[in-house]
């Protein structure tokens, strides 16, 4: 009689034997891991507290392609050695990119000083707009110092100055920002990879000036971006209102322009996509461009009888999306959309049948490898999330939907055109929803009812518009087209602020912890990639992430890099803000990731929260979860608050006054950044804006600045 050890074993045994069949039986579903394995690589990289040294990454793939060749030879372990090469590659190609770009960076604010330069790209706004600009002289900055590229903000008025012009522009410059608080959105990293060394504010406009003799600007990078204002400048000239910046962002991928009100209701509407180039307007143009060609060769008996016209008219769409791609900007999800879609018409072109699931698997390994440092942004995860949960629904709904439409009449066909429409809706609201709370902290409840609304608006007849428009742009007569397109645009406009206006639109959500948007990632790949009932095991990692979501809880205190605002929360939720509204864009920041509302600022004399702030002309105590935080007003005070607090926080230097008690004041919050405070009875875990960037190429350490305090 076999023992309980024995038996276990066995069991072990037969469960593992049965795994590897299932695993077996989808090989063919193998491939569409490696994006998400390249993802890890470079997740790997950027995670990293310390910059690795730079031969790190070569040394990786180095290694990893000499076990995969072994592998290959001696055909064992070949899938192992394909995992570690993927991953080696997708970090190697990350640090490579951020050696690649490496350019000086501002160490402190100038200014006002004269910049001159050659002018890159000019982004209208409401009011203004803002140049970045590749300068020649910065003030009296060594080369060996100047930015390879600023970008400044003009507040009033048109530019005036188009791309590739040669400008001059006096401005206060400053470095690219630090976040403003642990976890929050790292503008100087993605500053680093745009080769932005500074940022900051113009007096007055730009002027055009004549270029310095022996410049050899890149003619063909101009020439796209003096297109693209071009067509912006012809749109806001047919349509000055409001629905001309919507076709704008439609036709040339500027989004700028779009009023804070629009903007708004279309985000909480769901309905952001369409302001977005992606595979919506990349697919209908080149539907559009494909059959347009396909019958203009069919009406010439010559042609059509003895050439491949259809593969002609393929060619002649992937020329038309490829210069639809120019003029996007080539932002990632236009970019996304042109690999899918060109891959299709690839495909005609050589009499092959696309596979769908391959495509977006071998754009995201595309793009990755292209640009690394997009994989971490909310657009590349947002993008492909939706396209690859809509191929795997279809997948799977493929032999149903085949059912359904066999001999379907008219009357049928528009009502699984609907539902068609609905399940989409409802498959991309679900598949963005971690990475639109992750980032956004909000999430459109009626998106479904707004995107079956707007979108067969957008596709059949806004789209189509903006494509006449652009036909009809080199005659002269864009009008004619852009007028009916604005009308489009205002039916899309209402249907996004009306849906907004409907009770409680938008869902305000606090940041979850990366390793639950990790987790749900995860599990919504297995859900993605497998065929089998396996896949629903995907269901358990999603669970966890979701949970450990609904777990994270805010920080107790906040306090700003450069201390001019610290917050504390209330029991209801509400941060209480120390200095006035004035500091707007922090606090909504603040207020934002945590899912909460303002509350008052911090009284002069008396309590607030409940009691749990009193405060005085000296200062502030701060009491939640047995411990007291005193909030220094006046280094006077600092003595008795070292002796009654937990944690003292300070504008002045307060570590001598306070040799036996945790502290932060001035100079730590100028070595490390924003801090963030989370207080629980005998415990207080702190969190800095400099240890969760590390020490990195875009991040370098501000220490052996702290002595000058």
């Amino acid at each position: 009689m076999a023992s309980a050890g024995e038996f276990a074993l066995e069991r072990r045994r037969t469960l593992l034997a049965a795994l590897s069949e299932r695993f077996l039986a989808e090989r063919e579903r193998w491939p569409l891991w490696l994006p998400a394995l390249m993802g890890a690589g470079i997740a790997a990289y950027f995670m990293l507290d310390q910059e690795p040294a730079r031969w790190l990454g070569a040394a990786m793939l180095a290694s990893a392609a000499a076990a995969l060749f072994a592998a290959w030879r001696l055909e064992r372990q070949l899938l192992g050695a394909c995992v570690i090469f993927t991953v080696a590659l997708g970090f190697a190609a990350a640090q490579f990119e951020a050696w690649r770009v490496a350019a000086p960076v501002l160490t402190h604010r100038i200014g006002p000083i004269e910049i001159t330069g050659r002018l890159v790209s000019v982004d209208p706004l409401p009011e203004g707009a803002r140049l970045v600009i590749a300068p020649d002289r910065v003030g009296d900055l060594a080369p060996g110092q100047m930015p390879a590229r600023l970008r400044v903000r003009l507040r009033n008025g048109d530019a005036g100055v188009v791309p590739g012009d040669w400008v001059s522009v006096r401005a206060m410059l400053m470095p690219p920002p630090a976040p403003s608080t642990p976890g929050a959105y790292d503008f100087q990293r993605a500053a680093w990879f745009q080769r932005l060394g500074a940022v900051g504010y113009a007096f007055g406009g730009a002027k055009a000036i004549d270029p310095p003799p022996g410049q050899n600007p890149s003619w063909w990078r101009h020439a796209i971006e003096a297109l693209r204002t071009t067509v912006t400048q012809r749109i806001r000239a047919a349509l000055p209102d409001r629905s001309g910046a919507i076709a704008a962002a439609i036709i040339a991928g500027q989004t700028h322009d779009i009023s804070p009100d629009d903007a708004g209701a279309f985000r909480d509407a769901g309905l952001a996509h369409i302001l977005v180039i992606a595979g919506l307007h990349m697919g209908m143009a080149a539907g559009f461009a494909f059959f347009a060609l396909r019958a203009f060769f069919a009406l010439i008996p010559a042609l059509a009888l003895n050439h491949p016209i259809k593969k002609w008219a393929a060619g002649g769409a992937l020329a038309v999306i490829f210069v639809y791609l120019l003029l996007s900007g080539a932002t990632v999800s236009s970019r996304r959309a042109f690999v899918m879609i060109g891959l299709v018409l690839l495909a005609i072109l050589v009499d092959r049948v696309s596979v769908s699931a391959r495509a977006i698997a071998l754009a995201a390994c595309v793009v990755m490898l292209m640009t690394p440092d997009v994989a971490t942004g909310p657009s590349f995860q947002m993008s492909f999330a939706a396209v690859a949960c809509i191929i795997a629904f279809y997948e799977g709904m493929r032999p149903k939907l085949i059912a359904w439409h066999r001999d379907a009449g008219p009357v049928r066909r528009a009502g699984l055109y609907i539902l068609g429409l609905a399940f989409t809706t409802l498959v991309t609201t679900l598949a963005t929803a971690p990475f639109t709370v992750y980032h956004f902290n909000r999430f459109p409840l009626y998106s479904i009812v707004a995107n079956a609304l707007a979108v067969p608006i957008a596709g059949f007849w806004v789209v189509p518009w903006g494509i006449a428009a652009c036909i009809m742009m080199p005659l002269g007569i864009e009008k004619l087209a852009l007028v009916p397109m604005s009308w489009g645009i205002d039916a899309i406009s209402a249907v996004g602020h009306w849906v907004t206006s409907w009770p409680a639109a938008v869902v305000q959500m606090a940041t979850p912890s990366s390793l639950a948007l990790a987790l749900i990632g995860l599990g919504g790949l297995w859900l993605c990639i497998w065929l089998g009932r396996w896949r629903w095991w995907g269901l358990a990692p999603i669970a966890i992430g979701i949970a450990n979501a609904a777990l994270t809880r805010p920080p107790d205190v906040l306090i700003a890099g450069d201390m001019r605002l610290i917050a504390v929360r209330a029991p209801d939720g509400a941060y209480l803000p120390s200095a006035t509204r004035g500091e707007a864009a922090l606090n909504d920041e603040w207020t934002r990731r945590a899912a909460a509302r303002l509350g008052p600022i911090w009284p002069a004399n008396g309590s607030a929260g409940g009691d749990m702030l009193q405060c005085d002309s000296e200062g502030c105590f701060y009491r939640a979860r047995s411990e007291t935080v005193a909030l220094v007003r006046d280094g006077a005070a600092l003595a008795e608050d070292c002796r009654s607090a937990d944690l003292v926080v300070s504008p002045v230097a307060a570590h001598r006054a306070c040799r036996n008690q945790a502290v932060i004041d001035r100079i730590d919050t100028y070595t490390n950044g924003g801090y963030a405070v989370w207080l629980d009875p005998g415990n207080i875990t702190v969190s800095t804006v400099r240890a969760w960037q590390g020490e990195r190429l875009w991040s370098p350490r501000r220490g052996a600045q702290a002595s000058a305090y």
